[in-house]
């Protein structure tokens, strides 16, 4: 059977974190902040916070920010929970709007249309690792008139005067736009390291602070340190010191720090990011494109258009002119030949309890269009030549026998 997305555990990683075992540091230390440096260097960001997930990153700006009742954030209706789960959390209105036919991205003009004097975030999705519009929605952010709807509720929200884009950039570590790699290409951008991210932790993600002046990023990357942290104002780190047991609470904060279990794993992927893990990502995906481009009921995904590159995190191929009981068909003859397949996502609108409170996929067609002939193919490192002709045989075949009933 031809998984998924299995990680990537090797001898460097297995070594490095027997090496963390044995450093006396197991939680937050040396190596998360090491790892929260690296970051910041390969994303050209002035500062990162590692977190337990990039949910908690989510959430943890939300809550800076000043998110809350009567408060609005746009989200994208094609995105996992976690995006609007956040926003819900805090008691602010989700706001979904629909995507772009073409990317699965965050359209622009439904953006617009959606925004109100009580919208304060903005949260686009850099849907299987392709990186939105951030230069047309900063732009419609900074715009006069958009600009004059926005009423500042804290003293963030004055500081700022206008509506903060967070970049829900869970799938894009890697990814560039203009030649500037995501974390830098707008506000607030959080990674995800999960299990089947390109860059794992095991479970883990990252906020990546690049706000304007007169916002000092340092200075909110210390106080969210706190923030994260039980609003303790010593970590374990700093209480090493002699003498320095003593600490404060100075506000009731959160538990979703990284640790250095987490982050010895973070830094040996790092470190071999771009020579071995983007290549052989980029290479898979390339393949399937060139396999499968032959194929007249194939819409291949974006990988690279113009500014902007892909992540290769996911290799989301649709069927042409299929409803959505043929893609579970066609799955299901997938999964017979023994390659497993997924799908990105289940629009959250279309689930249990956001229907159960109003939401209705009916109010995003394209969201729906795109999910419902979706199918996301095996990208991982480890697959070989001999699999990506299995998994591209064996998605041809089950295609030409539904579509051929």
């Amino acid at each position: 059977m031809i998984k998924f997305s299995p990680p990537h555990i090797d001898q460097e990683i297995i070594d490095e974190v027997v090496s963390a075992l044995k450093s006396g540091w197991i939680t937050t230390g040396p190596r998360t902040k090491q790892f929260e440096k690296n970051i910041a260097a390969y994303c050209d960001a002035p500062n990162v916070l590692c977190l337990n997930s990039a949910t908690a990153g989510l959430e943890i700006i939300l809550r800076w920010f000043g998110v809350g009742p009567n408060d609005e954030v746009i989200v994208p209706a094609y995105t996992y929970c976690a995006t609007a789960n956040v926003v819900m959390h805090c008691g602010a209105k989700l706001v979904f709007v629909d995507v772009n036919q073409n990317d699965f991205n965050i359209n622009i003009e439904q953006i617009k249309k959606a925004i109100t004097p009580n919208t304060k975030v903005i949260m686009p999705v850099d849907f299987a690792g392709l990186p939105c519009n951030y230069e047309a929605i900063i732009a419609l952010v900074n715009a006069p008139e958009i600009k004059s709807l926005f009423k500042a509720n804290t003293s963030d929200q004055e500081k700022l005067g206008r509506i903060l884009i967070l970049s829900d950039a869970a799938h894009s570590f890697g990814a560039t736009a203009n030649g500037v790699r995501t974390g830098a290409l707008c506000d607030v951008s959080v990674f995800s390291f999960h299990a089947v991210k390109n860059l794992t932790t095991s479970e883990g993600g990252a906020v990546v602070f690049n706000l304007p002046a007169p916002f000092n990023n340092l200075e909110i990357y210390n106080a969210l340190c706190i923030k994260t942290l039980h609003g303790q104002n010593k970590d374990a780190l700093a209480k090493t010191q002699k003498g320095n047991w003593k600490y404060d609470i100075v506000e009731p904060g959160y538990k979703c720090n990284m640790t250095d279990i987490s982050a010895a794993i973070g830094l040996v992927e790092l470190a071999r990011y771009d020579a071995m893990i983007l290549p052989k990502r980029k290479h898979i995906c390339e393949t399937y494109s060139k396999i499968l481009g032959e194929q007249a009921w194939a819409q291949l995904p974006i990988l690279k258009e113009n500014d902007r590159e892909t992540s290769y995190h996911l290799y989301p191929l649709r069927i042409k002119n299929i409803t959505e009981p043929q893609r579970d068909a066609i799955m299901q003859k997938i999964f017979d030949a023994d390659v497993a397949v997924n799908v990105h996502f289940i629009p959250v609108p279309m689930t249990s309890y956001y229907t159960s409170i109003g939401y209705n996929i009916a109010n995003y067609p394209v969201t729906y269009k795109n999910f419902s002939c979706e199918i996301s193919l095996p990208v991982f490192i480890d697959l070989t030549e001999d699999e990506i002709v299995t998994v591209t045989t064996a998605v041809i075949n089950a295609v030409n026998m539904v579509i051929q009933q």
